[in-house]
């Protein structure tokens, strides 16, 4: 009986966690999105951006129901460092913070595509007070 009860609790817990993640992402789709200046290098980013990552991560990385916004604290240089942006469309990458499902690899993307990506994200994040 009291493994029960515990098993109970912890799901209860799981479910509110789940549920507040999705409510994050829900609200930061709803607000606005501070863009940076954009610069011609921005611009190849945000171009590339808009074709292998926006179906996913949003329109100026706010997030959908298939894949996380970008402009949140999780995604901080600190915490997932520019590493982890060039390997997550090389590899794909196990769900592990949010509740979309593993992300599978980006098919075609270049080096050359990541890198101006994660300038352009990285842009994103400092003019939305991400760092």
């Amino acid at each position: 009986m009291k493994i029960k009860m515990v098993y109970s609790v912890v799901i209860v817990f799981t479910l509110i966690a789940v549920s507040s993640l999705v409510l994050a992402v829900q609200q930061q789709k709803q607000s606005t999105v501070s863009l940076p200046e954009m610069s011609p290098e921005l611009n190849v980013g945000k171009l590339n951006y808009d074709v292998m990552c926006a179906s996913c991560h949003g329109n100026n990385a706010l997030g959908t129901d298939k894949g996380p916004t970008f402009l949140h604290r999780v995604y901080h240089p600190g915490h997932h460092g520019d590493q982890a942006f060039f390997l997550a469309p090389k590899q794909g990458v196990r769900a592990h913070h949010w509740p979309f499902g593993d992300m599978p690899p980006v098919e075609g993307i270049t080096d050359q595509q990541i890198e101006k990506i994660t300038i352009y994200i990285r842009a994103l994040q400092k003019a939305n007070g991400v760092f």
